[in-house]
C-alpha cells in the first residue's frame, strides 16, 4: 500500500499579513525497523517493537491506539528527546541517530515543535504569551537564525489581542493556543502535538484543530499528532494505528487499511481478532481474482475466508 501524499504550499494568513522568511517547509519522517526499548523494574521493555513508517512533507498525520502503545515515545523520537534503540529515523535530511548532543539541541531549536500534553508543560507561568514566544526562540536568535516576530507568530493563531495578558486570566482554550504559539515560535517544518485538544470542550477543541491546519497550510509544516479522541480522528486525513510498538492499521478518510510491514507481517485489525484469535493457524490462498485469509475447519477443512482485498 503506497502512502497518501499530500501537497500544502504555504499560504498568506487570511488577514493579508505574510508570514516572515522564517516560515520553512514540511519535513519528511521515515522511520524503518525502528526499535525502543529502556529498563523498568529490572527488566528490558520494549516501547516500540519495529516501526516502519514514512510520512511526506506537508501531511497531517494522528497518531491513534490504546494507552501504553508506543505513540508517545514515538513521537519524543521525532522530536529528538528519546534516542532509538535499534533501526533508523530520519526527519528531513538528518538521521537522529547520527547526531551528536550539540546538534539534536540545534536540531530541536529551530526545526522541530513538540507540544508536550497539558498546556501548563509548555509555558512558563510567569511570563505573557509574547514573552513565552520569545523564549522559545532565544536559542535560535543565538544559533543567527532568523525567526518570526512573536507578535507574528501570535497572530497567525488568531491570539494576537493575547500577546500582553498574564496567563492567569486565559481560558483552558487560550492557553492550548498559547502553548502552540510556542511550538511553533521559530516556524519548524515539523510540528508534534501530544493529545493537544484533551480536556478541551468542543469549541476549544476545534479551535485547536483549526490552529494545527492554518499552520501545516500557511507555513507547510508537516504535523503529527497523538490523539484518543475519535471526533478528532476524524477530521485527520490520515491515521497511524499503533498496537503493542508496531504500526497497526492505517486509516484514509474514515477507511482503515491493514499495513504490511517490511518483514512481510500483516498485523489483524481487532475486529477479525473475532475470527482468528490470537494462537489461530491461517491460511493465505489466491483464488485467482485476489488473496483470501482462510482458517481450518475443526476437521482439516477450509472454513469460510476473508477477502483481503489484494489484486
Amino acid at each position: 500500500m503506497s502512502a497518501a501524499r499530500t501537497s500544502n504550499p504555504p499560504r498568506p494568513p487570511r488577514d493579508g499579513a505574510t508570514p516572515s522568511a522564517a516560515a520553512g517547509r514540511g519535513l519528511d519522517v521515515t522511520t524503518r525497523g525502528l526499535v525502543v526499548i529502556y529498563r523498568s523494574e529490572g527488566h528490558d521493555v520494549a516501547a516500540l517493537s519495529g516501526i516502519d513508517l514514512r510520512v511526506s512533507a506537508g501531511e497531517v498525520v494522528g497518531l491513534l491506539g490504546p494507552s501504553g502503545a508506543g505513540k508517545s515515545t514515538l513521537l519524543t523520537v521525532f522530536g529528538g528527546l528519546t534516542a532509538p534503540s535499534a533501526g533508523a529515523v530520519h526527519i528531513g535530511h538528518r538521521d537522529l541517530k547520527a547526531l551528536t548532543a550539540a546538534q539534536l539541541d540545534d536540531f530541536r531549536a529551530g526545526d522541530v515543535g513538540l507540544l508536550l500534553q497539558g498546556a501548563a508543560r509548555n509555558l512558563l507561568p510567569y511570563l505573557t504569551p509574547r514573552q513565552n514566544v520569545e523564549f522559545a526562540q532565544a536559542r535560535a536568535r543565538r544559533l543567527g537564525r532568523d525567526v518570526p516576530a512573536p507578535d507574528e507568530v501570535l497572530e497567525l493563531l488568531g491570539i494576537g489581542g493575547l500577546a500582553g495578558r498574564s496567563l492567569a486570566g486565559l481560558t483552558p482554550g487560550e492557553l492550548q493556543l498559547t502553548a502552540i504559539a510556542v511550538a511553533i515560535a521559530c516556524y519548524p517544518g515539523l510540528v508534534l502535538g501530544d493529545e493537544p485538544t484533551s480536556q478541551l470542550d468542543h469549541e476549544s477543541r476545534d479551535r485547536v484543530l483549526d490552529a494545527l491546519r492554518e499552520v501545516n497550510e500557511r507555513l507547510g509544516s508537516t504535523v503529527v499528532v497523538v490523539t484518543h479522541d475519535p471526533d478528532v480522528a476524524a477530521r485527520l486525513p490520515r491515521t497511524v494505528t499503533i498496537r503493542d510498538g508496531r504500526v497497526g492499521a492505517e486509516g484514509r478518510l474514515g477507511e482503515e487499511y491493514a499495513v504490511v510491514s517490511a518483514d512481510g507481517s500483516v498485523p489483524l485489525p481487532g475486529a477479525a481478532l473475532d475470527d482468528f484469535p490470537p494462537g489461530a493457524l491461517v491460511r493465505l490462498r489466491h483464488d485467482g481474482t485476489g488473496w483470501r485469509l482462510e482458517a481450518p475447519g475443526d476437521d482439516g477443512t477450509t472454513g469460510t475466508g476473508e477477502d483481503s482485498g489484494a489484486g
